[in-house]
């Protein structure tokens, strides 16, 4: 029933309230009506026999008169008045009680019937003596009706007066009862209007109450808290309706704030991570560059002795010439680009070939790239400091039996490039070190190029937006290293 009627609307809620308050107060009068109704109805028959008594002795008086009237003038007029009272006296004496009771009332009711018969009978007579001109007989009939007529009346006045008092004393009481009533009836309609003010009062509040809440939100709203508790009246109505709406428009303000938010966050990480991006390459081309002559001095003095060595056909010479120049052409103009996995191997390659040559080809280099993955974009200068890394710090020492293979593979969507070698290996703690950062550069790096793996591991994550970028695998001392490089698919180039 609550249910029902808050999903009613505005109008049927207040028509509802109306409807019912005067729908209970006509129910509540038409009881008090009734109920005077009734104690008028047991106020006027308490008096009802007493009236009857009384129009009985009229109805008596009525024929004795109209008897004597007709036998001292013997008209027909006369005769005429008498039978019509005698008619309707003789009805009266019908409609008397009859039973047999133990009631003292009754019992001369019943007797007042049976005289009365008796009586009309005796005039009956009287009149036909008169008509037949009997005197004789029609004196003794009416001496006869006449003392019959006085019994009757003194019964009839004996028994109204019996009645009379009986009847008074019951009108006391039912008066007492009215009064009785009449109070109750007071204090009864006094429960009803204050009941009907309470429910009023009640409903109406129901109906303001979620306008009171939706004011007060929209109050902390208007102020710029929108980090309100929200409430929902459940209700069907009007203020339901806009109560939803309101909410939906609070939500939608917070989304939009939070995406805002979350915007800006994006935007200020991006920044930052460009930043990051941009000092790192520029660490690393500097540390790479430092030198005490000018590199691109460096790279036309080298292709100036390789046109040499060419001219002059010396073409170990030039080879190894060409090979330094290629190497340091790359730094010089992909330090700071973003490269394809083809050209990082070629750096890898030209760099294998110098060591080669410096140490007498003491490096054995292999190679199992998956060609298709040779467009793959990732940063420069990455594979080359993994690579010397491996020479510096686990095939040096080896004499001659120092190897590397380089792989390129596909797992799902991750291109791995794999540097294996075989030489000392790693204890774990020094790999944790590595990939966590924390390892001295200068022990790491010795006499390279200065680009060390803090520095690949950080471009690496910059670019691939994952801090999962690389991982080492040494299963112990002297068995070797791996460096698996993990990138995602995201540009080839058109032509590799």
């Amino acid at each position: 029933m609550k249910n029902r009627f808050r999903n009613l609307s505005l109008q049927g809620k207040i028509s509802s309230i109306c409807i019912f308050a005067n729908l209970l107060i006509f129910i509540v009068n038409i009881i008090l009506i009734m109920g005077i109704n009734r104690m008028s109805n047991e106020m006027e028959m308490v008096y009802r026999e007493n009236l009857h008594l009384i129009e009985l002795s009229d109805g008596l008086t009525a024929v004795q008169d109209n008897m004597t009237a007709y036998l001292n003038v013997k008209t027909s007029d006369a005769l005429e008045d008498y039978y019509r009272s005698e008619q309707n006296y003789s009805q009266m004496v019908q409609e008397l009680d009859d039973d047999v009771t133990g009631r003292t009332f009754d019992r001369m009711e019943r007797n007042i019937k049976h005289m009365s018969e008796k009586y009309l009978t005796a005039v009956a007579q009287t009149i036909e003596a008169k008509r037949g001109r009997n005197v004789e007989k029609y004196r003794v009939r009416y001496e006869n009706a006449t003392q019959l007529y006085d019994y009757i009346n003194t019964y009839i006045y004996s028994l109204n007066n019996e009645q009379f008092i009986n009847n008074s004393e019951n009108y006391v009481e039912l008066l007492k009862a009215f009064r009785l009533f009449e109070t109750i009836s007071v204090a009864v309609m006094f429960v009803v209007i204050v009941g009907n003010v309470v429910i009023i009062i009640k409903l109406a509040g129901t109906i303001i109450s979620p306008l009171k809440t939706l004011a007060t939100q929209a109050d902390e709203v208007a102020k710029g808290n929108f980090d309100i508790e929200l409430a929902d009246s459940g209700a069907e109505d009007e203020i339901g309706v806009v109560t939803r709406a309101f909410n939906q428009m609070v939500i939608s303000i917070r989304e939009y704030i939070e995406r805002i938010r979350l915007s800006m966050e994006v935007e200020r990480n991006l920044k930052e991570k460009e930043l990051m991006m941009e000092a790192h390459l520029k660490d690393a081309k500097l540390k790479y560059l430092q030198a005490q002559i000018n590199p691109h001095f460096l790279f036309n003095t080298l292709n100036a002795g390789a046109q040499l060595a060419m001219m002059e056909g010396a073409d170990r010479t030039y080879q190894y010439v060409q090979n330094v120049a290629e190497f340091f052409r790359y730094n010089v103009k992909k330090g700071d680009e973003t490269v394809t996995v083809l050209e990082e191997i070629e750096l890898v390659d030209n760099y294998i070939y110098i060591l080669n040559v410096r140490f007498s080809g003491e490096i054995h280099y292999e190679k199992n790239i998956d060609e298709s993955l040779l467009g793959v974009k990732m940063p420069s200068m990455i594979l080359q400091p993994i690579v010397e890394n491996c020479v510096n710090h686990g095939i040096r020492e080896m004499a001659g039996e120092g190897r590397i293979k380089l792989s390129v593979y596909r797992i799902d969507d991750v291109v791995c490039i794999s540097v294996r070698d075989n030489g000392i290996g790693m204890s774990q703690d020094t790999i944790d070190k590595v990939l966590n950062g924390t390892y001295r550069e200068e022990e790491l790096a010795v006499g390279s190029n200065g680009v060390g793996m803090d520095n690949v591991i950080a471009r690496l994550k910059l670019f691939t937006e994952s801090d999962d970028v690389m991982s080492i695998v040494s299963e112990g001392k002297n068995k070797g290293c791996e460096v698996i490089i993990y990138l995602q698919m995201k540009e080839r180039e058109e032509d590799v």
